[in-house]
């Protein structure tokens, strides 16, 4: 429990940080960015930990929702200052420190006691990276929704010159969308070869919902490249494709460990 709290201290002093500047684009946030490495690294540290009591990593619910929010976290500490993603850190950093305490104080005594097999492990951690990805994607989307509606109606605000460049945000949405695209492609190749009846009927939703997201993800994608779709679409596309995959992926989770008992 220790190590979660010092995770969660790190990341809200770090969210404090970056919330003083959010309006000073200016600003230089690389310490917040630090401290929240230091607060991902530390939530990383107390996985390690619960695996290590458990004999082997265990993606349980609670676990499964720690794991992206650290994806997150990592992605928004690492790459924040280089690609503008620093104002992510605002509600991205909050999030993981949530789940970091909800993974110590609850996880440890609903984790199964089942080991994944490698070929599963490797479906499961590229299934979060993925997710992990395309929730950054997401909150890209909103802010990029703001920013339009903003301009749309000439509001010129503190919150508007906090956020990037109209095409800048566009670019890096679209760039986050590929690279979890590719990511989701490789989940659904892996869980093709490694996964026992990906329709088995616990299975079969979460596999339909995965495959309609990866879908609409890859014509937003192709309607980029073809056809310029930006904008409202974009923005529209992301968010039902990310709302499929919430579906897929912690709402079966959530049905069957949390309702039905199952792990």
């Amino acid at each position: 429990m220790l190590t979660a709290l010092a995770a969660a201290l790190a990341y809200l002093i770090a969210t404090r940080a970056l919330a003083r500047n959010v309006f000073n684009p200016d600003a230089d946030n690389s310490s917040a960015l630090r401290i929240g490495l230091l607060g991902a690294l530390l939530h990383g540290a107390l996985h390690v930990r619960l695996w290590w009591l458990a004999g082997g990593a265990d993606l349980h619910f609670f676990a499964a929702l720690s794991l992206v929010a650290l994806g997150m976290a990592g992605l928004t500490s690492t790459l924040g200052r280089r690609q503008r993603l620093d104002t992510l850190g605002v509600v991205v950093f909050p999030l993981a420190a949530l789940t970091a305490l909800a993974l110590a104080s609850i996880g440890d005594r609903s984790a199964s006691t089942d080991v994944l097999d490698w070929r599963i492990g490797l479906h499961a951690w590229l299934a979060l990276l993925a997710y992990a990805t395309l929730a950054l994607a997401a909150l890209l989307a909103i802010m990029l929704w703001l920013q339009e509606r903003a301009l749309r109606a000439r509001q010129f605000t503190r919150l508007l010159r906090a956020l990037p460049p109209l095409t800048q945000l566009e670019t890096l949405l679209f760039r986050t969308i590929s690279v979890g695209f590719v990511l989701l492609t490789l989940t659904l190749i892996t869980g093709a070869l490694f996964v026992e009846n990906l329709f088995a009927q616990h299975l079969v939703h979460k596999t339909v919902l995965s495959i309609l997201s990866w879908a609409l993800f890859g014509v937003l994608l192709l309607g980029r490249h073809l056809r310029g779709w930006r904008g409202r679409r974009a923005v529209r596309f992301t968010l039902s494709a990310m709302l499929l995959l919430l579906l897929a992926f912690f709402g079966s989770k959530l049905v069957l460990e949390m309702v039905l008992m199952r792990g």
